[in-house]
């Protein structure tokens, strides 16, 4: 476990987020198509050419049709616009600014980056590398090869390798000049969204352009690059406006919505904000909240697509305030939703951000919000963090937020983007100097925030809000520092008067200070980790305010003072503050100190604690040298010094306690601080001595290990121990190092501790890379020693053993290998001192060990030639060498090297070094080879009698040393010589440049030779690859070049020759071939560098883990240098792995292969496994593989289909299916049938595990069949932007004629499969067939041809098949063939229109809107009232927010219907033949089936699908059923409709019968409706039942949704003449048809305009006396006035411009309009009127009671919506007391419960600022008049929460109003309203903001003190201690009145004192009024007395955890709690 798992710091998710840039307008330029077949010139947008603009069909915008003279002009134009060179613009050393360019000297083509890289990579390599002129040879000819591919369109494999190689070029850290990544990002862009292009591509090529744009520094917007926003518009559309996109395509994969939200995350920034009012003019007209997915898909769009980036300046149309009044009312149009409220805030966020750089944008003290905007977002954000309050419920309504549809696609990941993450960016954002002057400032609420919410960072209160207010912090602290940083730096350029100054940060750090100390002891995991991340970056920004703090806590808890977790947790926060600890002065004199206490933290007893104290030790050695500073000096000796100040300066913190402050900069003079700190060094040595005997005693102690990689403490802390022992002895002193070194070199010589082998051999390792040759000089001969001793004197190693367990006797042997191996791996050339010794011993063990140990001895000899062989950087230093010549001082503390001027020391293997490597792993390879080749013939010594296990484990030990041996000198192999063929090395026509190596196999060559398989080439392609200097030291010349590569290809013929054997003489013998496949894999993969290890993977992810802590938002690379050192190592290894790339087969590499295809169906389910593995890793290496092994393994499989031999299926089948072999299939369709088919006869399997296997592949199987591209729309000015300058028209035609073959070739293989699998399907069992029909589905749908007839036949035959299952299959297929048809022919059966969506709908038309007219919305909304239509209005959305200049309608009566061509129209009649009244009744009879399982009973959509494609096919007249017929059946199946199902089956046939109706002539409608109007009245009237009704339910909302009302006149009318009978006593009827009512107007929406009588109906009627139908009244009435609402303003800038007049936040929405307002009222003067009437007491329901709950549901119902606001007027007079008088009505319990769920209701609807004066004044009446205590105790529930909530929106007046109003309730007659006052109070205390708090609790303070004061209890008389009887016990009235004060007070004095649960220490006011409560009241009788001891026994068990130091600064306190309240001493207190 690496320090990074110790400490998660929780790091942005987003490479796309937090930078200041603008935009700029672009040219906007023609599109074509690729590749080749058809060209056409269209624009995708048109914006700056109006008279291009067309009205004919919804999609026009995009697709304008001009001439080519048009086209070459602006070809010619934008060309030579991207060929000028503009310096002046476009070079900038940091993150760009408007106008802020600095101009350089130089062509502007040149330049790479805006901003040099930090860290020089190419610099700090040990060889020469290429020059820049060869990288961008290089890259120009990569991207022609791109441009080559996408102009032939071939994109995959084409285009997306090419892709791949920009992708490794950029991964080598080379940079491209700016205008070709501008050209890049633009041609990627459109490949991306380009129509047409394979999902797969799409995916890669979005990637690609995330990695072009994923840094902001790259590209400027505006300046360097403008991406049009409409291309992202129109995929996004397709998903979320489905019925503006065009048409829904059944067969054709969609691209991946998130792959979308993350492109825009991405190309927003550069979207131009002058298409602002475009964008808006085109989304914001689907806004509408009566089909309320529109309202969320706008406010989704808007969220993704809108331009933040400041405008150019001159336009305040495009400045924020003037869209922004128009965005909050937007906002207010959805109240309590949180996706909503989460949607806004990362959009104000990001504006906040990108604006925040920009002079001539307004900024204040709210940034560049105003005053009311910041409340409203404050006010928000506090209902975000979930903070639960008093009884209140969620100020979220679930339903709103369900009601999002398909919106919910355009929500970004709340991982990625947490909701923390955009309120603390916006809060950041907006902070500048301008907040100190003001108390309203962002900062000021800010500081409210947190005070707010301070006691629920507390550990002991832990719920859903933690992690998001710790994350909060987490991420506050993180905004803050990356802009002070950047700020700083010059990186963020921005108006002076805008910059974080030190006041600003100052309070910055107050205000979270407090909370984060409170969360780094959180028992939250996560929210420890956030808050130990916030301490960095708030020490980081003001050390002298948190380092006090934070070490007045730490010393007792490494003193051990306090409970163990929070030692851990203090160990934690050192390793956080480490870093900062040494390079602030003072504070870093208490470092050493620290180390000496963290010691006994290595615990063998607790190992979590022991990992937390490596991690921070090692944190400390990366900061400071450990070097006595004592030496040499008289005037500092001895630590005598600092440790008597470290004991003085803890004895302060003591006294002081937590709110110590250490002013170390005034405190202490430069001179005294060096020497306090030279003092403390002078104990390093005592510390490395008892830092090396605690590791010692832990690794004494360990438990044995378990498994390897488990995860275990102990695994995590091995793991750590190199992380923190590297840096530890690289920062000793000589003498130290030596030291160190004598005591671990005596620990490894004298003990053997088995289960700390590994973790010991770390060590040895860290050791030696730190001073090699002194460190080896004294190990090795000692292990030497120690090996020879235990395998000569006590046998370590003689025999072979069972299990993996080392033998005890072995262990001396293994632990001695273990530390030589480890010693010896990246120390360098000191090696070679010990040449000799090391190369006996290697041989000596080779030839004297068996078993377990020989693993080990391999391992050694395998580091030994890691070590020789290796370019590695040798260097571990914290210092430069001229830095350690000068010597170290005080000064050297924490020293920041400079990334750009480090000297590396490397190891470069010599010449001896290659020499000794290469005799050694010749002489153990040759070994091997000879043993092996011994052990394989028939003449081994060694004998395979199947008894003993000898002679496996003698060639598992050589393959193993073979394996290692080849991986250990990979890196002198070279890729070329092993792509060669031995014999033929120097003949040249072999040559490695050719451009295709040998095609394939002979067996593969067939009759199709001929036309050369276009796959095959395309595997054994060898594409040009680009190799780069990687510090290879050999030449071909060389002998040892030549003999290593010879004993290459020798391994390689043995490891054929043990595979030959094992397979023929020993296949059962498992444990050789796993050894034999490794070997295989390391042989094949290992070239050039050791990928078999992982290395590189491995290397980054350590050094990821240790950077981590130094890691600070806005800083590059300030790390320690050893870590900056290990960047240009893992720099070195890409280059290695770079070089790596795939090689030519040869002779040798195709009988391995074959070899490893082979036991990939052995018959063994291991070896299968390991062959498997390792095929896998070689068909990565090797060019052509696929080809070569698919072949064996497809014969494979089909013999084991053949004979039943269930290994060989499941072989073939994992081999061929589940690797990257599947999709080299997918493409080569000479293998893909044969494999479809093995599958199919597969499926058949009598065995489970091969069904299993079936089931899995049987979606990739489908996909083989999908079709190929057959076009791609794409921008032709852009792909030319990156043509060479060279010809390449002729490779383009060459490679697109290959294209086109090959297309038409797979093709035809497609249709033949499709017919054989039909006829196979037709003749199969169930099961086969319906695997073969899903794949035959895939394979037949194609848009030229549609469906063969074979095809036709099947699915509409098996649309009725017996099988339930094959019916399904056949449905879903029927209409995927219907809806092709419809789609191809909208079309107009032309492929390009169907890949951009654009459809010819020929009932379709544009209506000219009269949007100026003031009457036109009033006559628009009467024409829904009345049959009689000109057009149908099926949209919900044109005219509710904004009216367009056209809307989308549909004619009445269209005389034309959708025409189909010749292909379409023969299909359609081949169907329509099928269809006869049989074909009907059958399909009928099974819709009528009861269904298998309960989930099933409901009406199914799929069905009425299928029916409504049938029907319409139907009344072409193309059908062998006549209507008559269908009528006649439907009679049939309905029967006496006394069945269910009967009433599902019908329910589904009518709705598809009216559905498919819609777009048909009026003629035809009216038929239909004559026929299914009288059936559906009838059921409606009197055939609903319970279990029916939701069938029809779903039928009206098939038939009413996104329709015209008027297409379903005599439904909607007979639901809308519905009346109650108040005579009739059948509920359920009643109740039934009001639901269909409801779910009429829900559908129908604002166009619904027949609800007066309904209404009126209802209103008369509210105390309906049955609870179904009240229960269905209120839903449906507030339904009713919910879908009145539409704000309809004549456009978009009519809209924009009415918002910014009314205020900043817009105008208020949902005002009630005079009826309602008047209905209201009579409504509850009613009530009143009953209310009256009822008699008190009264059992039996009344008008009351039953109108009341009328009432409540509709309120309920309405309060729960977004439309909750539409009510607020009427919450003080008239709902308040109402619901009071309710919840008084005991008799009646669901009213009780219904009123008391309402009353909650009220102080979470959001009221805007002003409008709640009334509402509290309402609450605060009732709460000091009400005559009863019930409604009394009930306001004090909303006191509390509209206090809270409404925190930023209250006045001070309000406020005080509240508190006034509490404090006197705490004198009320009745204890629970008392009590609950008490309560109250102290929730309005704790979140206060501390100014008012203050004011207040001194108020109140003085208040309750003098009223307990001035009312003390009467004494009784001395002499008389019983006063004389009165007969009776009741008090007096003055005496209660006496008592009722007293306990006001106390209470009152209570709830100050109980505001504060968590405050340590406590305010210095509580002891004052702990001691008068404890002196004053404690011993009054009754509840007085009761309460104090209560408040008193409170606060102390609060604090439980703080309670020894709370009591420091008030040692009083424990007087007053810890005694019986002794008198005197309380007195003395006084």
């Amino acid at each position: 476990m690496s320090v990074a798992s110790v400490n998660n710091k929780a790091r942005r998710s987003s490479g796309a987020e937090d930078s200041d840039f603008y935009y700029s307008r672009a040219t906007l330029p023609d599109r074509c198509l690729f590749p080749g077949w058809e060209y056409s010139q269209s624009l995708r947008s048109t914006e700056d050419n109006p008279q291009l603009q067309s009205d004919n069909c919804a999609d026009a915008q995009f697709y304008r049709v001009f001439s080519m003279d048009g086209a070459r002009e602006r070809l010619a134009e934008v060309v030579s616009s991207l060929e000028r060179r503009d310096g002046a613009i476009n070079s900038r050393a940091t993150s760009p600014g408007v106008g802020g360019g600095r101009e350089i000297n130089g062509d502007d083509s040149s330049v790479t980056r805006n901003r040099p890289r930090t860290y020089p990579y190419l610099r700090y390599l040990p060889y020469k590398v290429e020059d820049e002129t060869q990288r961008q040879r290089n890259f120009r000819e990569i991207i022609t090869h791109l441009y080559v591919s996408v102009e032939a369109g071939d994109f995959s494999p084409g285009a997306m390798h090419w892709t791949r190689e920009i992708r490794n070029w950029l991964g080598l850290k080379f940079d491209p000049t700016k205008e070709q990544r501008v050209r890049l990002v633009k041609l990627y862009y459109e490949l991306a969204l380009a129509p047409g292009l394979d999902v797969t591509a799409s995916e890669r090529f979005s990637s690609m352009f995330m990695i072009l744009t994923k840094r902001k520094h790259y590209l400027r917007p505006g300046i360097d690059l403008t991406l049009d926003w409409r291309p992202l518009f129109r995929e996004l559309k397709i998903f979320v406006l489905p019925s503006e996109a065009g048409m829904v395509h059944t067969t054709n994969v969609k691209r991946n919505i998130r792959t979308l939200t993350k492109l825009c995350t991405f190309a927003q920034l550069y979207f131009d904000p002058e298409a602002i009012p475009t964008m808006l003019e085109e989304i914001l007209p689907h806004f509408s909240t009566s089909f309320t997915e529109g309202a969320f898909v706008v406010a989704g769009l808007l969220n993704l697509l809108f331009p933040t980036v400041p405008p150019p300046p001159g336009n305040d149309e495009l400045l924020p305030q003037y869209y922004l009044p128009a965005m909050f009312h937007l906002w207010s149009l959805m109240n309590r939703s949180r996706i909503f409220d989460t949607t806004f805030l990362d959009l104000f966020s990001r504006l906040a951000r990108d604006s925040l750089v920009s002079a001539y944008i307004p900024f204040s003290e709210c940034g560049i919000y105003t005053q009311e905007q910041t409340s409203l977002i404050f006010t928000a954000i506090l209902r975000m963090l979930d903070i639960p309050v008093g009884q209140a419920t969620s100020p979220y309504s679930a339903s709103v937020d369900l009601s999002a549809g398909l919106a919910i696609m355009l929500e970004r990941d709340q991982k990625k983007h947490p909701i923390a993450h955009h309120i603390a960016r916006w809060i950041v954002m907006s902070l500048s100097p301008a907040c100190l002057r003001s108390s309203t400032s962002v900062l000021a609420k800010l500081e409210g925030l947190i005070q707010a919410v301070e006691t629920f960072f507390h550990p002991s209160i832990a719920g859903g809000w933690t992690k998001t207010l710790h994350q909060l912090v987490y991420y506050l602290a993180d905004f803050f520092v990356m802009r002070w940083n950047r700020e700083k730096s010059g990186e963020m350029e921005m108006p002076d008067e805008r910059k974080l100054n030190d006041t600003i940060r100052r309070r910055f750090v107050l205000c979270l200070r407090d909370v984060v100390f409170m969360g780094i002891y959180s028992k939250s995991g996560t929210a420890m980790n956030f808050a130990l991340s916030t301490l960095q970056s708030l020490a980081y920004l003001e050390p002298e305010l948190i380092l006090p703090g934070a070490l007045q806590r730490i010393y007792p808890s490494m003193q051990g003072l306090v409970e163990v977790h929070r030692t851990t947790s203090s160990l934690r926060a050192l390793q956080v503050l480490s870093r900062i600890m040494v390079r602030t002065k003072g504070f870093r004199c208490h470092v050493t100190t620290m180390l000496g206490l963290a010691l006994p933290g290595i615990d063998a007893n607790d190992l979590e604690k022991t990992l937390y104290t490596l991690s921070y030790i090692q944190s400390v050695c990366y900061s400071i040298p450990l070097y006595d500073l004592t030496e040499g000096r008289e005037d500092v000796s001895g630590s005598l010094l600092a440790s008597q100040w470290v004991s003085s300066e803890v004895e302060r913190m003591e006294q002081k306690g937590i709110n110590v402050e250490l002013d170390y900069r005034g405190e202490l003079n430069e001179k005294d601080e060096e020497s306090i700190l030279r003092s403390s060094t002078s104990n390093f040595a005592e510390f490395v001595t008892a830092f090396l005997g605690k590791v010692f005693t832990l690794l004494e102690n360990l438990p044995d290990a378990a498994r390897v990689r488990s995860g275990s403490p102990e695994e995590n802390v091995v793991n750590t121990l190199p992380a923190t022992f590297t840096p530890l002895f690289a920062a000793l002193s000589p003498e130290l190092y030596n030291m160190a070194l004598n005591k671990v070199a005596d620990f490894v010589g004298n003990h053997v501790i088995h289960q700390a082998r590994d973790a010991m051999a770390f060590i040895c390792s860290a050791l030696c890379k730190v001073n090699p040759s002194k460190a080896l000089k004294r190990l090795i001969p000692i292990l030497v020693q120690s090996i020879r001793t235990e395998i000569d004197e006590n046998g370590a190693a003689s025999t072979r053993n069972t299990g993996t367990d080392v033998l005890p006797r072995d262990r001396g042997l293994v632990w001695s290998v273990s530390m030589l191996s480890m010693s010896i791996v990246h120390v360098g050339d000191a090696v070679l001192e010990h040449k000799e010794e090391l190369f006996n011993i290697a041989s000596y063990m080779q030839r004297k060990c068996k078993g377990i140990p020989t693993v080990h001895v391999s391992n050694f000899v395998h580091h030994l030639l890691l070590n020789l062989t290796g370019t590695y950087t040798v260097d571990y230093s914290l210092y430069e060498k001229d830095i350690y010549a000068r010597g170290l001082g005080p000064n050297d503390w924490g020293m920041i090297p400079d990334p750009q001027s480090l000297e590396i020391a490397w190891h470069v293997p010599s010449r001896e070094e290659i020499e000794f490597a290469v005799e050694l792993f010749k002489s153990q390879g040759e070994s091997a080879v000879g043993q092996l080749t011994a052990l394989t013939s028939e003449t081994s010594q060694i004998k395979r009698d199947g008894t003993g296990k000898e002679w496996s484990d003698e060639v598992s030990r050589n393959l193993v040393l073979l394996r290692l041996l080849l991986s250990g000198v990979s890196v002198l192999f070279n890729a070329e010589a092993a792509s060669k063929e031995p014999e033929l090395t120097d003949d040249d026509d072999m040559d490695v440049d050719a451009r295709a190596a040998n095609g394939h196999a002979p067996e593969e060559q067939d009759t199709e030779a001929s036309a050369m398989s276009v796959e095959e080439a395309e595997e054994n392609e060898i594409k040009p690859t680009y190799k780069y200097p990687a510090g290879y030291v050999l030449t071909d010349a060389d002998p040892l070049y030549k003999e290593l590569h010879h004993l290459r290809q020798q391994a390689g013929e043995l490891l054929h020759a043990v595979h030959d054997f094992l397979t023929h003489k020993q296949e059962d013998d498992i444990a050789c071939f796993g050894p034999l496949y490794t070997a295989y894999r390391s042989w094949f993969i290992d070239v050039g560098i050791e990928r078999s290890a992982h290395v590189l993977d491995r290397v980054t992810r350590l050094l990821s883990a240790d950077i981590h802590p130094y890691k600070i938002s806005g800083l590059r690379k300030e790390y320690p240098r050893p870590l900056l050192l290990r960047r240009a190592n893992v720099y070195h290894l890409q280059r290695l792995r770079h070089n790596s790339y795939p090689r030519p087969k040869t002779e040798l590499t195709k009988t391995l292969l074959l070899d490893l295809a082979q036991s990939s169906v052995s018959s063994y389910t291991e070896v299968r496994r390991n062959a498997q593995s390792a095929g896998e890793a070689a068909l990565k290496a090797i060019i052509g593989a696929r080809p070569l092994v698919i072949p064996s393994l497809l014969e494979a499989l089909e013999e084991g289909i053949e004979q039943n031999d269930f290994p060989l299926i499941k072989g073939g089948m994992y081999s061929l299916i589940f690797g990257s072999l599947s999709k080299t299939i997918s493409r080569d369709w000479r293998y893909a049938p044969r494999v479809i088919k093995a599958y199919i006869s597969a499926s058949t399997a009598d065995k489970p595990s091969v069904q299993k296997l079936c089931s899995t592949a049987t979606l990739q199987i489908m996909d083989f069949g999908r079709p190929l591209e057959r076009m791609a729309i794409l921008d032709q000015e852009i792909i030319q932007a990156v043509a060479p300058t060279e010809h390449v028209a002729e490779k383009i035609d060459k490679q697109r004629a290959k294209v086109l073959k090959k297309r038409a070739n797979i093709e035809s293989k497609m249709a033949a499969l499709s017919d054989e699998l039909v006829d196979l399907a037709k003749a199969s069992h169930w099961k086969k067939a319906s695997r073969t029909a899903a794949i035959v589905i895939t394979l037949g749908l194609r848009f030229e041809s549609i469906a063969s007839d074979k095809m036709v036949d099947l699915m509409v035959k098996g649309a009725i098949d017996t099988h339930p299952g094959l019916r399904g299959l056949y449905s879903g297929a029927l209409v995927a063939l219907f809806a092709l048809i419809d789609s191809r022919a909208s079309a107009q059966h032309k492929y390009e229109n169907y890949i951009i969506d654009k459809a010819y709908l020929p009932a379709k038309i544009q209506v000219q809107t009269k949007w100026e007219d003031p009457n036109w919305t009033k006559e628009y909304l009467a024409n829904f009232a009345s049959p009689e239509a000109e057009y149908y209005v099926d949209h919900d959305y044109p005219g509710w927010l904004v009216w367009d200049k056209t809307m989308p309608a549909y004619k009445a009566n269209p005389k034309t219907d959708i025409e189909y061509d010749n292909a379409e129209q023969q299909t359609l009649n081949q169907i329509g033949k099928i269809l006869d009244r049989h074909w009907f009744s059958a399909l009928f009879d099974y819709y009528k089936q009861e269904p298998r399982d309960a989930g099933a009973d409901r009406f199914r959509v799929s069905n009425a699908m299928l029916l409504h494609y049938a029907f319409e096919l139907l009344h072409h007249g193309s059908t062998a059923a006549s209507f008559l017929d269908i009528r006649t059946e439907i009679a049939r199946v309905f029967g006496d409709g006394t069945d269910k199902h009967q009433h599902r089956a019908t329910a589904e046939i009518l709705g598809a019968l009216l559905s498919s109706t819609v777009d048909k002539s009026l003629e035809l409608r009216s038929q239909i409706w004559e026929y299914v109007f009288p059936i559906v009245q009838r059921i409606f009237a009197d055939g609903l039942t319970p279990e029916n009704s939701s069938y029809w339910i779903t039928f009206l909302h098939m038939v009413l949704q996104g329709k015209d009302p008027r297409r379903s006149w005599p439904l909607v009318e007979s639901l809308a003449l519905f009346r109650l009978d108040m005579t009739s006593n059948a509920a359920f009827k009643e109740s039934s048809k009001i639901q269909l009512l409801q779910q009429c107007v829900t559908d129908l929406g604002w166009h619904f305009q027949l609800e007066k009588p309904v209404i009126e109906d209802f209103l008369r009627h509210l105390d309906h006396p049955y609870k179904g139908v009240r229960e269905a009244m209120g839903v449906t009435l507030a339904t009713l006035y919910r879908t009145r609402y539409h704000e309809s303003y004549k456009g978009v800038k009519t809209f924009m411009h009415g918002q910014r007049e009314a205020s900043s936040i817009g105008s208020p929405p949902y005002q009630p309009s005079e009826d309602f307002t008047k209905t209201i009222h009579d409504i509850f003067e009613r009530l009143e009127r009953w209310r009256h009437q009822r008699t008190p007491g009264q059992q039996t329901p009344s008008s009351y009671t039953s109108g009341g709950k009328t009432v409540l549901l509709w309120l309920d119902s309405a309060l729960s919506s977004f439309e909750c606001t539409e009510l607020l007027q009427f919450f003080p007079n008239l709902f308040m007391e109402q619901l009071l008088h309710m919840m008084d009505v005991k008799e009646d319990q669901e009213l009780q419960g219904l009123a008391y769920h309402v009353f909650r209701h009220l102080p979470n609807i959001p009221h805007r600022l002003g409008e709640d004066s009334e509402f509290i004044a309402s609450l605060i009446r009732i709460g000091t008049q009400s005559p009863l205590w019930h409604q009394r105790l009930r306001v004090l529930i909303n006191m509390q929460v509209i206090y809270f909530r409404r925190l930023f929106l209250l006045s001070r007046e309000q406020q005080q109003s509240l508190y006034d109003c509490v404090a006197a309730m705490l004198e009320d007659s009745q204890l629970e309203v008392r009590l609950g006052a008490s309560t109250t109070l102290s929730g309005m205390i704790r979140c206060s903001p501390v100014e008012m708090r203050t004011i207040m609790i001194d108020d109140l303070n003085k208040k309750f003190t003098k009223m307990l004061i001035d009312s003390p209890l009467p004494r009784k008389p001395k002499g008389n201690p019983s006063a004389p009887s009165t007969g009776t016990s009741t008090p007096t009235p003055e005496h209660s009145k006496l008592v009722l004060t007293r306990h006001a007070a106390v209470l009152g004095l209570g709830a100050l004192v109980q505001a504060f649960p968590y405050s340590s220490p406590p305010p210095s006011w509580i002891p004052g009024v702990l001691a008068t409560l404890a002196n004053k009241a404690n011993n009054d009788p009754g509840m007085v007395g009761k309460s104090v001891k209560s408040i008193l026994s409170d606060f102390k068990k609060t604090r439980q955890d703080t309670w020894q130091m709370d009591l420091k600064p008030y040692p009083a306190l424990h007087i007053i709690l810890g005694t019986r309240y002794n008198a005197l001493a309380i007195k003395a207190v006084d």
